[in-house]
């Protein structure tokens, strides 16, 4: 019934206590943070390893089955695009590693992604089929982001 003079039910009380209190639950929640942090980490390794074969294929698809004309216009732009999304996937590791290291959500890091996202959109804008309002748009999260980052980068400084 008992190991060393404490019950089975006084070890589980003690044991809710110990996972339930302050102290103790918030233990429990930056453990979780921890492994939903390293999760995410190993799911954008695999979302930039899957971006990189498919950069690979279509600029070797682009480079052989393309004339040269042809790969400079909208191939070219399409390619562009697929380096930027390389690069945001590694911005957003980035943000994800730095908040396992740190356990603090970088705001200058964010706002530098947003901005590459934002400068993606626009690289590979076919401007016949977007909308002006599409466009004002883009222009005010430009406008906002960037003046969100002068902001930050003052505030740091």
């Amino acid at each position: 019934m008992s190991s060393g003079g404490i019950s089975v039910k006084q070890r589980l009380n003690r044991m809710i206590r110990q996972h339930f209190s302050d102290e103790g639950f918030l233990r429990n929640i930056g453990r979780f943070e921890g492994w939903v942090s390293k999760l995410l980490s190993i799911a954008m390794v695999a979302v930039i390893v899957v971006i990189m074969f498919d950069l690979s294929i279509y600029l070797i698809q682009s480079l052989f089955n393309s004339e040269p004309f042809i790969f400079l216009g909208r191939t070219l732009l399409d390619i562009f695009g697929l380096f930027l999304s390389v690069l945001i996937a590694l911005e957003i590791l980035e943000n994800i590693t730095a908040y396992l290291r740190k356990h603090v959500v970088q705001v200058e890091l964010v706002i530098v992604t947003s901005l590459t996202a934002v400068a993606r959109k626009i690289i590979i804008l076919d401007l016949e089929k977007i909308t002006g309002v599409s466009l004002i748009g883009l222009a005010i999260a430009i406008l906002s982001l960037s003046i969100s980052y002068f902001i930050v980068k003052s505030v740091r400084q």
